[in-house]
């Protein structure tokens, strides 16, 4: 499913998420950016040892890196010329703040692809793995975050792709993106 938006794409598809070949992948990191499991493990393991050595030079310049914060690095092996790497919140109940977090993760994730001229950026679906955000919600607030960059900034961005590991989640991608653009 696709929908056009301000002249920009926004995809929903179900894949890999390291087998992108947009300018950018984003990896759903942990705050210490040394990978880790789920799509942090796949992404480090898949783009080899340049995308640790960059994390860590990050964190030995500016620390762990705060949820919903994000900074790139070289994609290394992937098809994707980058990698921004993003905290998601964990999800604690709902009334943490985690949907503001959420948000800004997507949002600081294409600040730094429109910085650095990118036209092209796929996501992951953040914080619904072992950080336990519920699917349904986690997709609503991407999509409503990724909607509100597009209409609020002129930028290099002609491209935004959900990549869904399930189809559950290519599903529940593709309700909100049908739900945000009817209205």
């Amino acid at each position: 499913m696709e929908a056009i938006i301000n002249q920009t794409i926004i995809r929903v598809i179900q894949d890999d998420i390291t087998k992108q070949s947009t300018d950018a992948i984003v990896n759903a990191a942990n705050s210490s950016l040394m990978g880790g499991g789920g799509v942090d493990g796949a992404i480090h393991r898949a783009g080899g040892s340049a995308i640790l050595a960059e994390c860590k030079k990050i964190v030995a310049l500016q620390g762990r890196l705060p949820t919903g914060q994000a900074v790139i690095t070289s994609g290394g092996n992937l098809l994707a010329r980058h990698v921004i790497h993003t905290v998601g919140p964990i999800w604690g109940g709902g009334n943490n703040n985690e949907a503001d977090l959420l948000a800004s993760a997507y949002t600081k994730s294409l600040e730094l692809a429109a910085s650095h001229n990118l036209a092209s950026i796929s996501f992951p679906s953040i914080s619904t793995g072992a950080y336990r955000y519920p699917l349904q919600q986690a997709a609503m607030v991407a999509i409503k975050a990724i909607i509100s960059f597009i209409n609020t900034f002129v930028s290099s961005l002609r491209e935004v792709v959900i990549v869904a590991f399930g189809l559950s989640a290519a599903e529940a991608y593709k309700t909100s993106l049908s739900k945000a653009i009817k209205g």
